[in-house]
């Protein structure tokens, strides 16, 4: 199986978070993967193969196995399925002269200066009228080629533009759309061309939440092909290897599952977020749906184990002197475990002993990785899940260059080995 071509399919489709998940249910849908409603009773089977969408950017699937102890195993991996990018805001036309542009805010933690000169594109869902007030329907919209550009000013007009430009995400980051000519009303271009690419009326429109995105396509690059460039790839990388994790199952024993997150760049803490009580929720779900107790369902939570899957960072080239002086990892090296002192990254000996053994036992290329001790670093959805959902975690993830960029770097061979750890986390 070429788990780069399914890295690639999954990232050109995931132009929002909504489009993420649609394409991860259809990957599960063709694994013959059942939806189940959120907000309903559930009949469950042994060997049964199930998923749910929340809130159109969060999912959630599982696997019941055939034979169930007297408290099933619980397995977790999870990833998210958002990523750094400009949201485009509420009445958002501006005009300069005859220039139309966009009013956008920042989502997350962009390298700003990185979105410059790029074909960009728009995705995300519209909110339009429905037969009830309380159930307006939604519309998922991709406008599928590139209508925006954000413009350098020329150096010739920024002769310090190389010694660093503070960026203002205000007065800089506004996306060229369109030159206002009589085809176009200056008050309304953008909601007249939402209501084109979804099919209603300006006025049936309700709300909406759209993401802009670069519409570049990710290509391998090196003397050996040995690194892939890609938008996305944080964390686009560690969701498709959840798939690929819970679609191998072979559903012999226990309750396996995964979550793909939506909001993890701005925190987690959203009712689709890793730091809600969603997954919770959910998982005693599966277990009363299957006739076990609340109390076998928190024994099964507090002796199970989450694998958090998201990417680390590869010491850079240039800049290796930003590294840890002796926990590092290349792109190439394989998984990343990610240790913290802190517990930004969640992970303790025991823990981290399972998968490294994992590892060892099924040859699965990795290194341990932790930041400097003079820098922060990052931080993960794991430490927030693991003390909601009270269960062993571990961060692992891909080790990769230009995180946060609007196009990023990783090694081809890494992929390979966290959906193979992915897999065998679930046969363990």
């Amino acid at each position: 199986m070429n788990h780069m071509k399914q890295l690639e399919e999954l990232i050109a489709a995931s132009v929002s978070p909504y489009h993420c998940i649609q394409a991860a249910a259809k990957r599960l849908t063709a694994g013959e993967f059942k939806e189940l409603p959120l907000a309903e009773s559930w009949e469950l089977k042994q060997g049964g193969s199930y998923y749910i969408n929340a809130f159109d950017s969060t999912l959630i699937a599982f696997t019941v196995g055939d034979e169930l102890t007297a408290v099933p195993q619980l397995k977790l991996a999870a990833s998210h399925t958002d990523w750094p990018c400009l949201k485009v805001k509420p009445s958002p036309e501006v005009t300069a002269l005859e220039y139309g542009k966009l009013n956008v805010e920042v989502y997350g933690g962009p390298l700003l200066g990185t979105w410059f000169d790029r074909p960009l594109s728009m995705a995300g869902k519209v909110s339009v009228t429905g037969d009830t007030l309380m159930n307006p329907r939604t519309i998922f919209v991709n406008f599928s080629r590139p209508v925006l550009t954000i413009p350098n000013l020329a150096i010739h007009m920024n002769r310090n533009a190389n010694e660093g430009f503070a960026l203002n995400a205000q007065v800089d980051m506004l996306p060229l759309i369109a030159r206002i000519t009589d085809e176009l009303n200056k008050e309304s271009f953008f909601i007249d061309a939402l209501a084109k690419e979804a099919g209603v009326k300006k006025e049936d429109i309700l709300d909406y939440e759209i993401c802009i995105y670069n519409y570049e396509s990710g290509t391998t690059l090196g003397l050996q092909n040995e690194f892939y460039s890609a938008p996305r790839l944080d964390n686009i990388t560690s969701v498709s290897a959840c798939l690929s994790g819970i679609l191998s199952d072979t559903h012999e024993s226990g309750i396996h599952a995964i979550a793909l997150y939506d909001n993890e760049e701005i925190g987690s803490h959203t009712k689709q977020g890793a730091a809600s009580a969603l997954t919770e929720h959910i998982l005693e779900k599966i277990y009363a749906s299957l006739g076990y107790t609340r109390t076998d369902f928190l024994n099964a939570l507090l002796s199970g184990f989450l694998l958090s899957m998201d990417v680390a960072h590869a010491i850079h080239p240039n800049h290796g002197e930003k590294c840890d002086i002796k926990n590092q990892i290349m792109m190439g090296d394989g998984v990343a475990i990610k240790l913290a002192a802190s517990q930004a990254y969640a992970t303790d000996a025991t823990s981290t002993g399972v998968i490294e053994g994992i590892c060892r036992a099924f040859d699965i290329p990795y290194k341990k990785f932790s930041n400097r001790s003079d820098v922060k670093g990052g931080s993960t959805l794991g430490s927030i899940s693991s003390a909601l959902l009270t269960m062993r975690t571990v961060d692992v993830g891909v080790p990769m260059l230009a995180m946060h960029s609007a196009r990023e770097l990783m090694g081809v061979k890494d992929q390979e080995a966290l959906v193979r750890l992915a897999e065998e986390f679930f046969k363990a």
